[in-house]
This record gives structure tokens, C-alpha cells and sequence, in this order.
């Protein structure tokens, strides 16, 4: 491991200063993934800057409905909230669906939405890989490959997004809120993760600069009635192969609002809105369901190992939607 400086930030300011002003500069929460980034030698932080201190840890809601998230909140912490439980339901279950308790218990919301999007040659330096390795290419295609991504890759990387809790928040049109000595901006969490293109090692539009201090979940009234599925090779502490977040409203048969995301299958968070447009205003029928299931699945690609995903990610969709449908989504 190299060595590197230590700071334990006071105040939202010094912190901020602290990355301006020096060079290849990291911010520290509950380190879950940042820890192992270090020790394998992948990150060589010159200044770890531990924001722990930082007064990041609320939940609140603001005029207006808008739940107001610190981005030092545990994700333990988030779940067990009885606002988000309530209006958000898909964000808890996503949660706890996700890693274990110990993990849960130190993992922080805004480190959630930065860990790396990684498949198993990430970690193994004597593999190709872009991320790692930016231009030495991905042993991922033409290797083992069987949870990587149908949706959104690219030649240069096919791995998958791993978190669980972006996938409902994606699904929420949440808004994360950023923050650098030059001011406060806010990106729409469908737009925070980039797709790997020919640079998959920028995998977010965050600034190297920048702070994650807040995540805002607007008043989504359907979301009371969602839920997430989690398809995976086993019960505990296992990424998806396929996931959904899903909210759905039904009048008088037809489909009056819907909302879908995906986990699993995508390099990023995946919004499906193919499948949202095929379903609004349709019967709320599994024939509706299925077709829209197939509309969002069209542009998948899969490779010998992992086609699969493209009909499990349409026969879990169709699952989601009907549980829905039957009012067992509590």
C-alpha cells in the first residue's frame, strides 16, 4: 500500500479546500469500498480526507413534500427511516437487499452511488482492464462473463453497476446535490452514472473536485405502492443478476402511472422508460406487461454467457408488475 496524508475535516469547507488544492486527494465515509480500492492497490490516494465529522447525517422533509437525505447517512440508517419506508418503500427494500448488515451498518449514501462499477477482473491485476488500467483492454469479453451487462456496454467494458439503493432512487427521479469551492449543483441521479463509452474508468460526472453532501427524494405519491425484486445466485451478499424497482398505479383496469428501473443488466443504473411508455394508459394485463417487458429488452446484447439475463430480466419484470397488480407489494 502507499503511504498517504491523513486529514479528519472539521467542517464542509475544509474539506472542500483540502481536494482543491491538492493533488490526487479522496474523501473517506464508511470506506466499504474505498478500504479494499486501497489495499488492492487499485486507488493511491496521496491525502485521504476523513469526512465522518461533517454534519451530513439528517433525514428531513422540506416545504413542499421534497425528503432531504444527508449523504452521510448510513444506509442502515436510510432504510430503517419511517418516512422512507412509508412514501418510499422500493428505496428500503432495495437497501436491504443489498451487501450484509455489517456492511450496511458503515456504508453511507453518497458512497453508495460512487462505487466502482466492477466485475471480477477488476480486482485481479494480472487481467486486462479498462477501468483498472485505462486502454489495456477488458478480459471480461471473451472471458467469464456471466453477470455483465446487456444494456449499455460498450467495447471497452461490460461490467455492471452494482448498487441496489441507485436503482430506486434512479426509479424516484431523485436528485443528488454536489458541492465545491465553486458552489452547489444538482444532477439528476439517472443522470449521475455514465455509460463506459471508450472511457470506462469516468463513471460518474462528479468533479475530482467535487462533494456529495445531499440526496433529495421529490414527493412521488405512486411510490407508496413499489417494490424491488432481487434475482441472484444466492440469498445474501450477492450482486444482482437481475433487479427491479418498480411503482405502479391501476384505474379501473388501465395503467395510470408506472415507473421501472433496472439493476443487474445495465452499466449504469437502468431507467426503462421503454417499458414505462409501452404501459401507460394499457390494461394493467401480464399480456401488457410482457410486451412492455420485451419493448425494454430489444436493445439488449448479451454474449454466450449471459443472454440469459435478457429473458429473466423480462419474466422479473412481469413477476414485479403483477405482485403489484395483486396488492402484495407491502
Amino acid at each position: 500500500m502507499k503511504p498517504f496524508s491523513y486529514l479528519s475535516a472539521p467542517d464542509v469547507g475544509t474539506a472542500l479546500r483540502t481536494i482543491a488544492d491538492g493533488d490526487d486527494v479522496m474523501f473517506l465515509a464508511g470506506g466499504t469500498n474505498l478500504v479494499d480500492l486501497v489495499r488492492a492497490g487499485i486507488e493511491h490516494p496521496a491525502t485521504v480526507v476523513d469526512i465522518t465529522r461533517l454534519p451530513l447525517t439528517g433525514i428531513e422533509e422540506l416545504p413542499g413534500g421534497t425528503i432531504r437525505v444527508g449523504a452521510l447517512v448510513t444506509n442502515s440508517g436510510l432504510a430503517a427511516d419511517p418516512l422512507i419506508r412509508t412514501r418510499y418503500p422500493v428505496l428500503a427494500q432495495a437497501i436491504l437487499l443489498g451487501a450484509s448488515a455489517q456492511l450496511r451498518n458503515m456504508a453511507t449514501v453518497g458512497g453508495n452511488l460512487l462505487q466502482r462499477t466492477r466485475c471480477m477482473y477488476f480486482y485481479d491485476e494480472t487481467s486486462a482492464c479498462n477501468k483498472r488500467a485505462p486502454g489495456s483492454g477488458c478480459d471480461a469479453i471473451g472471458g467469464f462473463s456471466r453477470g455483465s451487462a446487456v444494456l449499455g456496454a460498450s467495447e471497452h467494458c461490460i461490467a455492471t453497476h452494482p448498487s441496489d439503493m441507485a436503482v430506486a432512487l434512479v426509479m424516484l427521479d431523485a436528485v443528488v446535490e454536489v458541492e465545491s469551492v465553486r458552489g452547489v449543483r444538482r444532477v439528476p441521479v439517472a443522470d449521475f452514472h455514465r455509460l463506459p463509452g471508450d472511457t470506462p474508468h469516468v463513471e460518474t460526472v462528479l468533479a475530482a473536485d467535487e462533494l456529495i453532501t445531499a440526496i433529495e427524494l421529490p414527493p412521488v405519491p405512486v411510490a407508496a405502492h413499489s417494490r424491488y425484486r432481487k434475482v441472484r445466485d444466492r440469498a445474501s451478499y450477492a450482486f444482482a443478476l437481475v433487479s427491479v424497482a418498480a411503482a405502479l398505479a391501476v384505474e379501473d383496469g388501465v395503467v395510470s402511472e408506472v415507473r421501472l428501473a433496472l439493476g443487474g443488466v445495465g452499466t449504469k443504473p437502468w431507467r426503462a422508460a421503454r417499458a414505462e411508455h409501452a404501459l401507460l394508459g394499457r390494461p394493467a394485463t401480464e399480456e401488457a406487461f410482457r410486451r412492455a417487458a420485451e419493448a425494454e429488452l430489444a436493445a439488449a446484447v448479451g454474449g454466450p454467457q449471459n443472454t440469459f439475463k435478457i429473458e429473466l430480466a423480462q419474466r422479473t419484470i412481469v413477476a414485479t408488475l403483477r405482485q403489484l397488480t395483486d396488492g402484495s407489494a407491502a
